[in-house]
């Protein structure tokens, strides 16, 4: 048994561990700290106008959306499995484990849970997506929880304050690859879940992209 594979079971016992615990206290409520169309949401700096210019970008169409409502029932039982292979490659990725630490390096076992927790539910958002305002207010949200503004603070977290902004876009790419083992788990013919999966990476680098907006100076996102 390798290093790696160690520090692969050893992350993922903790995060299961703490997991379970906010799962009991939550049971049928909402994950801690998503607030989803909640009101006191700051109102995003990009526009609808803007959300479309960049669809058109990155060239999704109502199809898109119309194959990522269809994922939903594909991903919906696998969710806890799809958590795990994300957080098996953080827990093994040093310098992407180190944004869930404290200083000393200590992962932040209650942090991961609530972020796990929020992430089944982002699946379940990014599939059943309505791109309306709360939609897109609730995207700043989730940028400024990356970046020094807003990191750690709806959480009460120690864990190190920023997310450097490189590493928001690059992870479009593992969550996007290591989906489409999941959607292959369904009756949809290899082309039909070519579609639900070009979906997911569309709608996954535009959500990413609105996420960095907190990294821009005013005017130049």
């Amino acid at each position: 048994m390798t290093l790696r594979t160690v520090t692969i079971i050893l992350f993922a016992l903790v995060i299961n561990t703490y997991a379970s615990s906010v799962q009991a206290k939550e049971k049928s409520t909402k994950p801690a700290g998503y607030t989803y169309g909640n009101r006191s949401l700051e109102k995003a700096p990009f526009t609808l106008a803007d959300l479309e210019k960049l669809k058109a970008t990155v060239l999704f169409t109502e199809e898109d959306a119309k194959w990522l409502r269809k994922s939903r029932k594909v991903l919906e039982p696998h969710a806890e499995e799809i958590l795990d292979t994300w957080y098996g490659f953080v827990g093994s990725t040093p310098h992407l484990l180190a944004y869930f630490s404290s200083a000393d390096g200590k992962p932040d076992g209650q942090y991961l849970a609530r972020v796990r927790a929020r992430f089944i539910k982002w699946i379940y958002d990014t599939a059943d997506a309505d791109y309306d305002q709360d939609w897109l207010n609730y995207q700043y949200e989730i940028g400024k929880r990356h970046h020094r503004i807003g990191k750690n603070k709806i959480d009460n977290a120690k864990a190190v304050d920023h997310i450097h902004g490189r590493y928001v876009v690059a992870l479009t790419y593992p969550v996007t690859a290591t989906l489409k083992p999941f959607l292959e788990r369904s009756d949809y013919s290899p082309e039909e879940v070519n579609k639900m999966h070009q979906a997911w990476i569309k709608s996954v680098l535009i959500q990413s992209i609105l996420w960095t907006e907190p990294y821009f100076k005013k005017g130049d996102f």
